[in-house]
């Protein structure tokens, strides 16, 4: 049925927890797997809030943050190695996680999103917004949520 499945990861203990159940879910489905993290550009961040920063601790930061997603892209490697699932990995950076995550699921012809949600309550959704929540109303590919 599913023989691509992404895997989106932002490094925190869930969605290492939805990490592992989803590459189960890949070897039960005889389907490959693709990590995918959104690395967020310091840029957006810095300047949308109207903040001077110097170019130079920009790269630097930027540089960390690519290092950090490359370290969780490595994880979903190990462990589908581990579990015997083909595994690539995808590193990019969106305007927003949740555009990242449609557009590589959909650039990489996957079949189901696998992904974690912090199940956190209907206010703090609605006033902190939900990664998960985005992908399930903008996707068109089925997203399978993990809690």
């Amino acid at each position: 049925m599913f023989q691509r499945i992404l895997i989106p990861t932002d490094g925190s203990v869930l969605a290492r927890k939805a990490m592992k159940a989803g590459i189960a879910f890949a070897k039960e489905a005889g389907a490959s797997v693709i990590g995918y993290y959104a690395v967020e550009a310091i840029e957006r961040l810095y300047y949308g809030e109207g903040r001077s920063v110097r170019p130079v601790s920009i790269a630097a930061l930027q540089k960390r943050l690519n290092e950090q997603g490359e370290q969780f892209l490595a994880e979903i490697k190990k462990a589908a190695h581990a579990a015997g699932v083909a595994c690539e990995t995808v590193m990019t950076s969106p305007a927003t996680p949740y555009q990242g995550i449609i557009g590589t699921a959909r650039k990489e012809k996957c079949d189901v999103i696998f992904m974690a949600t912090h199940g956190r309550g209907k206010l703090a959704s609605l006033l902190l917004g939900s990664v998960t929540q985005k992908v399930l109303t903008h996707s068109k590919i089925p997203v399978l949520v993990y809690r």
